[in-house]
Formats: C-alpha cells, structure tokens, sequence
C-alpha cells in the first residue's frame, strides 16, 4: 500500500478525515525517527532498534576477491510475534 492509500483506508476505519489521519500517521513517524536509538516499539506490530555489525571479511561477487568489510551501525525492524502469527497463519485458519 502507498502512503495515500495507507492514509485513505485508516481514515474510512476510524471515522475521522484524511487530514487528521496524515497527521496521526505523520506524527507516528517522526516519534519513530526521534526515538529509534532507544528502541521504538509499536505494539502488536514491531520495534525499531540499533545494531552494531561487526566487521567482517567478504567476497566481491564480480571477482572472487576477499574484500574488508567495515563495523557500521544499522537500523532494524523486528516483527512482533503478533503480527507473525496474524500474517503467517497455516492454511485454512482464518486471521
């Protein structure tokens, strides 16, 4: 779904206008942004966190070559168990 689309459909479910639903949907986001290096959870879909890779050694796949791979930090999304569970249920289980 597109942002539009995303925006559309929440406000037709909770009855309030498309405006109000950017803002709620925008607001999300920046406290997302703002809290994300303390973990940002929203329940019953999942959390945003902070991991730290290690450095590494590689392959460059054009050439074979064993290449350096840096340490750097980077940004997850980690699935609730809720939303697996809803997403993934076996067949002929309704959501």
């Amino acid at each position: 779904m597109t942002k539009t689309e995303t925006v559309r459909e929440l406000s037709e479910r909770t009855g309030i206008d498309r405006k109000q639903a950017t803002a709620v949907f925008e607001e999300l986001a920046k406290m997302a942004y703002d809290n994300a290096r303390d973990g940002f959870t929203i329940p019953g879909l999942g959390k945003l966190v902070l991991v730290d890779r290690k450095a590494r050694m590689g392959r460059n796949p054009a050439t074979g070559e064993a290449i350096q791979i840096p340490a750097k930090r980077v940004l997850k999304f980690r699935i609730a168990k809720q939303a697996k569970d809803a997403v993934l249920a076996p067949k002929g289980k309704k959501r």
